[in-house]
């Protein structure tokens, strides 16, 4: 979220949108011939699928072989800008059928999209040396040492994300070095700070998508500050700038869900049923709001996360955690889940989780790493320290007591 000039700067947003992309539904066999199967987001009229048709071209020579490891990088890098903005892991599989038709040794390029494609299979070790083999190659290669700084960030490893945070600052890149600095001391319990450091490199680019992603995190971290009224208005800010994002889409569905207007996420999400960590989202709303579709959307969840352990895919245990604590009401299987994602993804979210479904199950032990994280870092959200405070002072709860 290197990435193509339209969302130059979007990196630690495509790590984080990348804990939101779930399973893709399970293959089923059409049982008519006018039977509409799904409905492609791009067409031949489109200036998206013109792009995309050049990019192949310029990618492809005979034999199936990429011609050119530069146009390789590009393609592949479109086809996973796509998967992050529509939430359509397809679009990851197509990237890395383009990287594996190019033959050893990568270019510094082409290693950094491999990056981001392990990255967001969860494969962090292999990810990094990716990254850092692309700046052996060119110690210059910011977007190297940004996509670096997200998964320390992911991790909760700060000293290491601190040192990307100064490379960035040392190449004088601005508003990569601001959102890798501001997220760092978000995280590390100095929101203030973390505000300044946003705005900033918000006022330094002009670029929609970088825009998008710094006012995005932004709102979140106002709504980390108890300051709900500024939270909406960077988040309707972002919403205005008219890009897809699945990222800005649930932290903003997430915040309407906070403040009790499920209304107006079923609004929202009308039209992405597709993407899964959307669909929960919806699927939320409309359980609040008793919604007869919301069996439906319930069901069609559970043949996702199915598929995906079927395929052996990992990478959606938060957001099941999630349907299973808030939509089946299985605290314990939650927890379970949560805990398993917390050894892999450290961040305010998958906390949150963990925190939820060990009150909801009774069982405080498995979150005593999520409180031993607020108490070393300082992060100030309240309602991480509320939930954290309460699941160490109060009595066990029910299993039966799982919110919905």
């Amino acid at each position: 979220m290197t990435v193509p000039p339209r969302t130059p700067h979007r990196l630690t947003a495509a790590l984080l949108a990348l804990a939101f992309v779930g399973a893709d539904a399970a293959p089923r066999v059409p049982v008519r011939d006018d039977e509409v199967l799904e409905t492609l987001p791009l067409r031949g009229r489109d200036a998206g699928a013109r792009e995309l048709a050049a990019l192949r071209a310029a990618a492809s020579a005979s034999g199936g072989q990429a011609a050119d490891p530069a146009a390789a990088a590009r393609l592949a890098q479109r086809y996973f800008d796509l998967a992050l903005a529509q939430g359509d892991p397809r679009y990851v599989g197509y990237a890395e059928a383009v990287v594996a038709r190019v033959a050893a040794p990568l270019p510094a390029e082409l290693l950094v999209v491999r990056g981001q494609l392990r990255q967001y299979r969860h494969q962090f070790d292999a990810a990094l040396a990716d990254f850092a083999a692309a700046l052996a190659l060119d110690p210059g290669l910011a977007h190297a040492h940004a996509w670096r700084g997200a998964i320390f960030l992911v991790q909760a490893r700060y000293d290491e994300a601190g040192a990307e945070c100064a490379a960035l600052q040392r190449l004088q890149r601005e508003v990569l070095a601001g959102g890798c600095l501001g997220l760092l001391q978000a995280y590390g319990g100095r929101l203030a700070q973390a505000e300044a450091s946003l705005q900033r490199a918000l006022r330094a680019t002009d670029d929609p998508g970088n825009r998008l992603w710094l006012l995005t995190r932004l709102g979140e971290v106002a709504a980390w500050h108890g300051q709900p009224a500024q939270a909406e208005r960077h988040y309707r800010e972002a919403l205005a700038l008219g890009l897809d994002d699945v990222y800005l889409l649930a932290a903003w569905s997430d915040f309407l869900l906070d403040a009790g207007r499920p209304d107006e996420v079923m609004a929202l999400l009308a039209r992405w049923e597709g993407a899964d960590s959307l669909l929960l989202r919806l699927a939320e709303a409309e359980t609040t709001l008793k919604r007869p579709e919301a069996a439906r959307h319930v069901q069609a969840l559970a043949d996702r996360f199915a598929s995906a352990r079927l395929r052996g895919d990992a990478t959606h245990r938060a957001e099941e955690a999630r349907y299973q604590l808030r939509l089946r009401g299985d605290a314990k299987q939650a927890l379970r889940l949560a805990a398993d994602n917390y050894r892999v993804q450290r961040e305010p979210r998958d906390a949150r989780i963990l925190l939820e479904a060990a009150a909801a199950a009774g069982d405080p032990a498995p979150a005593g790493i999520v409180r031993d994280w607020l108490q070393r870092s300082g992060f100030e959200d309240a309602r991480l320290r509320q939930l954290a405070r309460a699941l160490s002072a109060s009595p066990p709860a029910p299993a039966a007591s799982a919110a919905r």
